[in-house]
């Protein structure tokens, strides 16, 4: 009786529990808009009180069912209410799925797969109830069912669960129901294989369709799980790791038609039982990280993981699978020796990677290495053309090995190529360097050959490499001159046309730099159209050049008006460069005030057409080419700098003259090949045999002789030319950039005793010694480049042809081939025309995906519909090197975050987000070198994780602090934790903390520093506090912004007697002071700094009004200095005080009487900007004066600007 009545009791606590759950629906699920729902408060809470209480009697009566000795007496009605139970679970899923949308987004796939499994346990039980399965095979695990039942109606009932309490509890849900779908399996694995029954195969059916699915999602989950709950980097966790990326190579895209037909189940039960151990092992090492101890015994365990493996891939290669079609891959690109340096480079970075996809087929990707390393070796001996064939066969092979590798480790077709074709690939590979090691013997000892790339002598990095060498057309300089600082008063236009090459803007630029113009004219400004011109980004560009300022223009403000105000009555002078058609020079000219004061536009196009329309007075100067003499001068003075032609190669110079056909493009271009070849005359007679065949009366002659430069660049600098072409044409290419993202690209390699940075500097001399590639330095504050439009025309397409990169449109169809995908795509979104099931981001649920293999992803466009975070995926794109989402086009959420944190391969990551901390998995970009976050929330902390990422060299956080803002706390920080090789940190909030000073000494090589302070005074000195960084002996930069709000101009009767306690590195260059009150002493110690170059001081208030320069007050290497909306009356000023000083910039100093005289003593003054300050323009005047009376020369320049209006 006590049997049958604990049956009784149970069924009746049954009977309210699914009660219960049926209220919960109720409330739920919702009604029809003819029945407005009424919200009964007090019922809800008394059946959900009543639903706990009852829970728990049921799980206990569970815990006293398993101590039962005769646990039959559970009869086949107890089965029946557990599958109504599942039947309502499932309904309850479904609709909290539906209505809990928004609280669910961010674990929705733990979510489906826990719908996927409670169906199955569901429909398993409906086997049982049926009479399918006999009750003897499944008593015991029946209360494990119940308790997933109980555990899953547990965590629907806490509906008022946050979002990250309610994905805590779910992360651990999940783990109990899966080992439940294991459980199943198991029974139907070792009973239920040989049933005839339908109903059976039918489920055993569905068990095959769902299971990859559920155990890969089980899998993912239990791997985020490692990495965010066990700390500890051990053998053991990596093991661990390694098997789970094992297990999720064979779940993923499982090869179906390839296993045999009787072997799926079996395969996908051995798969479940080395899931269930990894789940037991995981469990035990989260133990023991937690209680920091471990057991031998577990360590024992562990260490087989990685034979467990090898037994595996045997089973799956000789008992599971069929071996598939190994059919030749076909190597897609051109440039061979291109495509096998950034391969080798490739694999070595995968070789150095950290990634547990890489431990798997570590060994394999070195002997590829190994030997397509020597493969390389003996092709850079022989002639190519003798064995083009044979190294035809070293492209393929090498190319089917790289997309071998690749998809192993993206998990695209993983499994096949891992038993079968990766080892395939490497056998093909060892034959072949067997074939070519053959060669060697073969070689007659004194054969001077040509290599499969020559490669230029090295470059060493020198100032004088940007300088442009100038040949030729004095005769058209003259008259040029002669027509912008003579002739008629009236406007003119200086036409020059000529073809691509023919050096129109080379003469442009060296009469707009010419002295005697730029004395001759008020205002000179530069522009360069494109055919895809912005007029008003153009206008914008040439009312910044005109007033020296930098604005951006609302849409609500006419630039061409604003321009007009800024030109009007002044002589001015500007350059159109390389416009394209008439409507074009109609727009931008609208602006330009026809006044009689001599101004002058130049104006330089390939296009007669434009020319004659734009024509006013002076004729056009068709460009003539050079002359056979001044071809052969510009190659003299490119090769031999200042020393005469040798004799020896005199005549094989002028026949290459002859070849040029006398475009200054084709000359310099030639002239950079042959300046880093020895200087030999076969090595000459070589280039003159590749010019014979080339007449240059077109574009397509001229893209010949590039092709030919292009062709002599070492194969390490190729893709560092191609990646130009990314840049809009004719733009201004940042040299810090291209510092962050060629190594980023993987373009680098490494130079002994050279930084990363200084690498690239190297290379950009390469480039620019080939003249491939133009330095502008002196443009901007920041170290600039370009390249010709022909040369980026020429890589554009060669882009292409290499699969280097592309541009696309979210709405363009993407590629179905992974073969065809380039290293690196833009995309360009636009939301009016999107397709998502084309887009990159939204295409992780298909089979075949194109952008796994991708290496670089940069987007911009517009800004991502809200609708679609839920779709949007980066977790696939597992190459990924580079990523930048641009702030315009979306904000990253904590779920994309967690994905971008799965990419361990990445160096260079741009994004934008308002999440409060960084995700402790963000320890897993163990690679990131560069992290760009614009933060658009509250001060993001810095945790503990970012001391992990130990290649970091630049982090930029907006509004970021090591510090807990509220306490001054620092966030805990391991002692020995340091970040040697940053060399920028930007965006951090400071304030008092005697830990200050410890956070900065773990970056001992920072270089740039950039933070905000706030206000604290500091009692053991008694001034305000500044954290000291005079430990920083590599720091050259710093800007500081002062967050007191007492600082600005508009409170000037705030005491400025506030001491400041500056600790600066003597290396310090640029120091820019925001916000900040100085006293005389904080002036002097700012003096007293031996190397700096540049002193920026915006809205600070000077003690008193006055700065009286002493004579211990002298700054010895200041070459710029900028005074913005500072507090200051009086100013003196000696000629020892500024020795070196070349710029001026007064800005908003309203306050300020006069400039002092003793500034026109200063011998290297070049220039005096004045913006807001009119009452100092006539002291501004009488220095230039001064100094043109002194000299004779009128050295100095004095630019007023002035700012737009706002109406």
């Amino acid at each position: 009786m006590r049997e049958g009545g604990a049956i009784v009791g149970f069924h009746g606590r049954c009977g309210a529990y699914l009660d219960a759950i049926g209220v919960y629906l109720q409330k739920l699920t919702p009604v029809s808009a003819k029945e407005p729902a009424v919200e009964d408060t007090e019922t809800r809470e008394v059946s959900f009180s009543t639903l706990r209480k009852d829970t728990l009697n049921v799980l206990d009566f569970i815990e006293s069912l398993k101590n039962e000795k005769n646990q039959k007496a559970v009869d086949v009605d107890l089965t029946e209410k557990l599958k109504l139970e599942l039947d309502f679970l499932l309904l309850n899923l479904h609709h909290l799925s539906k209505y809990r949308a928004e609280q669910l987004s961010l674990f929705m796939t733990e979510y489906e797969i826990l719908q996927n499994v409670s169906g199955n346990i569901r429909d398993f039980h409906k086997l049982i109830v049926n009479g399918c399965v006999g009750y003897e095979i499944v008593e015991y695990a029946l209360p494990q069912f119940q308790l997933m039942g109980e555990r899953v109606g547990l965590f629907l009932w806490h509906n008022r669960i946050g979002g990250h309490s309610r994905l805590f509890k779910l992360a651990h849900l999940f783990v109990e129901i899966i080992l439940t779908q294991l459980e199943v399996m198991h029974i139907c694995f070792t009973n239920l294989k040989a049933s005839t029954s339908a109903e059976v195969g039918r489920f055993i059916q569905q068990l095959l369709e769902t299971s990859p699915d559920i155990l890969r999602g089980y899998l993912i989950h239990l791997q985020d799980h490692m990495v965010n709950v066990i700390t500890a980097s051990t053998s053991r966790t990596r093991d661990m790791h390694v098997m789970i990326e094992f297990l999720l190579i064979v779940l993923t895209d499982m090869p179906k038609e390839f296993i045999h037909h009787d072997k799926l189940f079996d395969l996908l039960a051995h798969v479940g039982e080395l899931i269930m151990e990894v789940s037991t092992l995981v469990h035990d090492l989260e133990e023991n990280s937690r209680n920091e101890e471990s057991t031998n015994g577990k360590n024992h365990a562990t260490l087989d993981l990685m034979e467990t493996i090898e037994l595996v891939k045997g089973d799956l290669k000789h008992i599971y699978l069929k071996a598939p079609d190994l059919s030749q891959l076909c190597f897609p690109m051109s440039d061979g020796s291109l495509f096998m340096h950034l391969l080798l480079k490739h694999l070595n970075d995968l070789l150095n990677s950290n990634s547990y996809s890489i431990v798997l087929i570590k060994e394999e990707i070195g002997r590829v290495k190994e030997d397509l390393e020597f493969i390389r070796s003996i092709f850079v001996n022989i002639e190519q053309n003798l064995y083009k064939d044979l190294w035809a066969h070293v492209l393929d092979l090498a190319y089917e090995a790289k997309d071998v590798i690749d998809s192993i480790i993206v998990r695209d077709n993983g499994l096949l190529h891992l038993i079968f074709s990766l080892p395939f690939a490497i056998e093909k590979i060892n034959l072949i360097k067997k074939e070519v090691s053959n060669l060697l013997e073969k070689i007659p000892k004194n054969t001077s050959l040509i290599v499969v790339n020559s490669p230029n002598k090295p470059v060493e990095s020198t100032s004088s490499s940007a300088e442009q060498i100038i040949v030729g057309f004095e005769e058209e300089t003259d008259w040029i001159i002669r027509n912008l600082t003579g002739g008629p008063k009236m406007l003119d236009v200086i036409l020059i046309t000529g073809m691509p090459g023919s050096g129109k803007t080379t003469l442009a630029y060296k009469v707009y730099n010419d002295k005697s113009v730029s004395n001759h004219f008020d205002i000179r400004a530069w522009c360069t159209v494109d055919q895809k011109y912005d007029e008003k980004k153009l206008l914008e560009n040439i009312f910044n050049q005109v007033t020296s300022s930098a604005l951006k223009f609302s849409d609500n403000i006419d630039v061409a008006d604003e321009l007009r105000k800024q030109l009007f009555g002044k002589r001015y002078l500007i350059v159109l460069d390389d416009l394209w058609d008439n409507t074009t020079w109609d727009e931008l000219t609208r602006p330009f005030p026809e006044v009689d004061k001599g101004s002058r536009i130049i104006l330089t196009t390939r296009e007669k057409k434009v020319a004659l329309h734009a024509q006013r007075r002076s004729n056009p100067l068709d460009l003539r080419l050079l002359r056979p003499e001044e071809c052969l001068e510009l190659i003299q003075k490119r090769v031999f700098g200042k020393e005469s032609f040798p004799d020896e190669l005199l005549d094989v110079g002028k026949r290459i003259v002859q070849n040029c056909k006398g475009l200054p493009l084709v000359v310099d271009l030639i002239a950079g090949i042959i300046a880093g070849k020895e200087k030999k005359k076969p090595v000459w007679l070589e280039v003159l045999n590749s010019l014979n065949s080339f007449i240059f009366q077109n574009e397509v002659e001229v893209m010949k002789v590039i092709e030919l430069s292009y062709d002599h660049l070492p194969d390490h600098l190729k893709p560092c030319l191609i990646h130009l072409a990314c840049y809009p044409k004719d733009a201004e290419i940042r040299v810090d950039h291209l510092k962050l993202l060629w190594p980023a690209e993987g373009y680098l390699r490494q130079i002994e005793m050279k930084s990363v940075e200084e690498v690239v500097e190297v290379y950009l001399d390469n480039l620019i010694s080939s003249s491939l590639v133009i330095s502008f330095n002196e443009i901007g504050k920041y170290q600039t480049c370009r390249i010709h439009d022909l040369v980026h025309d020429f890589c554009s397409i060669k882009a292409r042809e290499e699969k280097l990169f592309d541009f696309i449109s979210s709405n363009a169809p993407s590629s179905s081939s992974s073969d065809l995908m380039p290293r690196h795509m833009t995309i360009i979104y636009n939301k009016e025309h999107f397709r998502h099931n084309n887009f990159v981001l939204f295409d992780s649920k298909k089979k075949r995906y194109s952008g796994k293999h991708l290496y670089s992803l940069e987007i911009y466009g517009h800004e991502m519909d809200n609708r679609l975070y839920d779709i949007c995926h980066l977790r696939h794109l597992r190459l990924l090197r580079v990523l930048i989402l641009y702030v315009s086009f979306i904000k990253v959420n904590d779920s994309l975050l967690n994905e971008i944190c799965t990419l361990v391969h990445l160096r260079y990551l741009n994004i934008r987000t308002e999440v409060k901390s960084l995700p402790s998995s963000f320890s897993n970009l163990l690679n990131l070198e560069t992290l760009w976050v614009n933060n658009d929330g509250p001060p993001l902390v810095l945790l503990p994780t970012i001391w992990n990422l130990v290649k970091l060299r630049v982090l930029v956080i907006y509004n970021c602090s090591f510090f807990n803002l509220d306490t001054d706390e620092p966030i805990l920080i391991a002692e020995d934790s340091k970040l040697e090789n940053v060399r920028l940190v930007l965006g951090l909030k400071l304030s008092y903390s005697k830990d200050t000073e410890d956070i900065f000494k773990r970056f001992p090589n920072l270089q740039e520093l950039r933070f905000n302070l706030k206000e604290s005074w500091d009692c053991s000195t008694e001034r305000y506090w500044f954290p000291k960084l005079n430990f920083l002996n590599e720091l050259e930069k710093v800007i500081v912004t002062s967050e007191s709000s007492n600082t600005n101009d508009s409170a000037p009767s705030v005491a400025t007697n506030r001491l400041w306690d500056f600790h600066f590195p003597s290396s310090l260059k640029i120091l820019c002071l925001r916000k900040f009150p100085l006293t005389s002493d904080s002036l002097s110690t700012i003096a007293r700094l031996p190397n700096l170059e540049v002193l920026n001081l915006e809205n600070a208030i000077i003690e008193g009004g006055e700065w009286n320069m002493g004579e211990d007050d002298t700054f010895q290497n200041l070459k710029c200095l900028t005074l913005q909306l500072v507090t200051l009356a009086k100013w003196e000023v000696r000629e020892e005080s500024f020795p070196v000083l070349e710029k001026l910039q007064l800005w908003d100093c309203r306050k300020l009487e006069e400039i002092p005289p003793s500034f026109g003593d200063i011998y290297s003054l070049k220039i005096i900007e004045l913006w807001r300050s009119p009452q100092l323009e006539e002291s501004a005047l009488k220095i230039k004066q001064y100094i043109e009376d002194m000299t004779g020369e009128d050295k100095l320049q004095v630019c007023y600007l002035q700012v737009p209006s706002e109406s």
